[in-house]
């Protein structure tokens, strides 16, 4: 019976090997097959070179731009940027959230603020930032923060919400206080909660880095790909949507890590 049952488990994870490995596969295939269908079509006229450039000229192009430390500069630019509005406008938000599900008069004060304010479409706000903070570094973080802020703030206050109230009691029986409650309760129950948020805030942010830099900016990725629309660069504008892609995908993958560490249990499941 044992033999028989340690059979299946083997058979059941060899089963589960096959399949992520297949998954992986075509994780890896589909992408290129996509990428020699692109290159044939272009080299065949089906596709206009003039907009649609071949896979391996964009590759050059990519690394001439790499090589003359333009795509580099531009990336580094937009990044500081980026993480300079996620600071600035993750940190209240953050805070904010975890006061907000924690206490319920503060959520009924502010919570219509949010509600009011959050359909805003946040590049509707660029030209009230170009007044306020002009075409300096201030208007490009403060849109990323504006952006960064409500996706942060919505999911930690649900976050907290979603804890279960026996958590609460527990900590009130052993007297603790209000630090307490933020570090050993709120924080950790909402953490599943806060880690979508952020990465929610992440893509709005990239979206509107670019956006700010196209309108308002002499460098950064966005800048880099507005000015080679101007000259007529197109392979220019490719590598810098494959570099903010990559971005995205990059940044996802460090906080599925941080995921995995910071909230185990959920990642176990």
């Amino acid at each position: 019976m044992q033999g028989g049952g340690l059979g299946r488990r083997r058979t059941r994870r060899g089963a589960a090997g096959g399949e992520h490995a297949r998954d992986l596969a075509f994780a890896v295939l589909s992408p290129l097959a996509l990428l020699a269908v692109w290159e044939i079509t272009v080299r065949v006229g089906v596709l206009d070179e003039r907009f649609f450039p071949a896979p391996t000229s964009i590759v050059s192009t990519l690394v001439e731009t790499i090589e003359s430390g333009e795509l580099l500069a531009n990336t580094g630019i937009s990044l500081r940027r980026m993480f300079l509005g996620m600071l600035v406008g993750g940190t209240p938000a953050l805070l904010l959230g975890l006061v907000m599900g924690l206490y319920r008069p503060i959520r009924v004060a502010v919570d219509p603020l949010i509600a009011a304010t959050y359909p805003i479409p946040k590049s509707a706000i660029l030209p009230l930032l170009l007044l306020i903070f002009g075409l300096g570094e201030g208007s490009k973080i403060a849109m990323v923060a504006i952006g960064v802020f409500f996706p942060v703030a919505i999911n930690t206050t649900a976050g907290v919400l979603e804890i279960d109230r026996i958590y609460h009691d527990v900590g009130k029986n052993y007297g603790a206080g209000r630090w307490q409650t933020f570090r050993t309760i709120a924080l950790p129950g909402a953490m599943p909660l806060i880690l979508t948020g952020v990465r929610l805030g992440f893509g709005i942010g990239l979206i509107l880095i670019v956006i700010a830099e196209m309108v308002g900016a002499k460098s950064g990725l966005g800048y880099m790909i507005w000015n080679a629309w101007q000259i007529f660069q197109v392979e220019v504008m490719y590598v810098g949507l494959i570099v903010i892609s990559v971005i995205g995908v990059l940044f996802t993958l460090v906080l599925s890590e941080l995921e995995r560490l910071l909230v185990p249990w959920r990642t176990a499941r």
